[in-house]
């Protein structure tokens, strides 16, 4: 694999082409679609956005740190759970513990391939700290807002990387990420954290408000299928809806190093009870 430590550094994101073989990806692809075939019952449908951020209230959000939770698209409920859509395309995303928790995530999160990739970037003990399976349905594929990594996952000093794998081609059309290159440079710009105040209806809250991102200073990041987006945590990216007819799923993992680095206790998503598993030992 080639030095990709200056071209991280230099830009906030590496693409690399042909990260894992088509057989892979659709093994992960399969058991990504093997959710919606399994829904929850209505009355534990939980909606996830981040436009709406209904998230912020929800303790099922907030006890999905650990767990392999199911998020709808908030297009695809009725207010009383049943479905508006077809349940291929009625969920946002799965998260947060799949790296741990399901066998065939689990095995692509601590391949060799990722923990090379780690070493390049001079991670010393890296752990992986959450997990997702984005479904970017055709039609319903919801906005991303404009973000960084690190406002949800907060290191001292920051050591953030996120394995964003494409399941499936990533187009302008379909939604595909839009990143500002050098932007991890400028630090980290807001907080999502525990929310001190237990009378508030909030669990989770922004210390500040959002700032605002000249949309001329992102370009589009389209990608073929295998392909994997290393993503600097301090680097801001953002992703359109998907309005095409084409899905755009992904599998999407955090890694943070844990040598001279604290981790958050005001992060929204805390670790087990062991910790965050090691990618180097496991």
């Amino acid at each position: 694999m080639r030095d990709i430590r200056s071209q991280f550094e230099k830009n906030g994101f590496v693409v690399l082409e042909d990260f894992f073989q088509p057989e892979e990806i659709d093994e992960m692809k399969c058991a990504g679609e093997d959710f919606t075939k399994n829904l929850p019952p209505e009355s534990e449908r939980k909606v996830f956005s981040t436009i709406e951020l209904q998230q912020n209230k929800d303790k099922y959000f907030l006890d999905s740190a650990n767990k392999i939770s199911v998020f709808f698209e908030s297009e695809a409920l009725e207010e009383d759970g049943k479905l508006k859509v077809h349940p291929r395309v009625s969920l946002n995303k799965v998260g947060h513990a799949l790296h741990w928790l399901h066998p065939t995530f689990r095995k692509y999160t601590f391949d060799e391939r990722v923990k090379e990739t780690a070493f390049q970037l001079d991670y010393v003990e890296p752990a992986i700290c959450q997990s997702m399976y984005i479904y970017k349905n055709p039609g319903t594929g919801s906005e991303v807002k404009t973000h960084q990594d690190a406002t949800y996952l907060y290191t001292d000093p920051m050591k953030v990387v996120g394995f964003w794998i494409a399941l499936e081609d990533a187009t302008l059309e379909n939604g595909c990420l839009w990143i500002a290159p050098g932007s991890h440079q400028s630090g980290v710009h807001r907080r999502y954290i525990r929310n001190k105040d237990l009378d508030s209806k909030e669990l989770l809250i922004y210390d500040k408000a959002a700032p605002c991102y000249q949309l001329s200073n992102f370009r589009p990041v389209p990608v073929s299928k295998g392909t994997c987006i290393l993503i600097h945590g301090q680097v801001v990216h953002f992703s359109h809806p998907n309005k095409s007819d084409k899905s755009r799923h992904a599998y999407t993992f955090h890694v943070i190093d844990t040598q001279n680095v604290s981790y958050s206790k005001e992060n929204w998503l805390q670790p087990p009870a062991g910790g965050f598993p090691k990618l180097y030992r496991n």
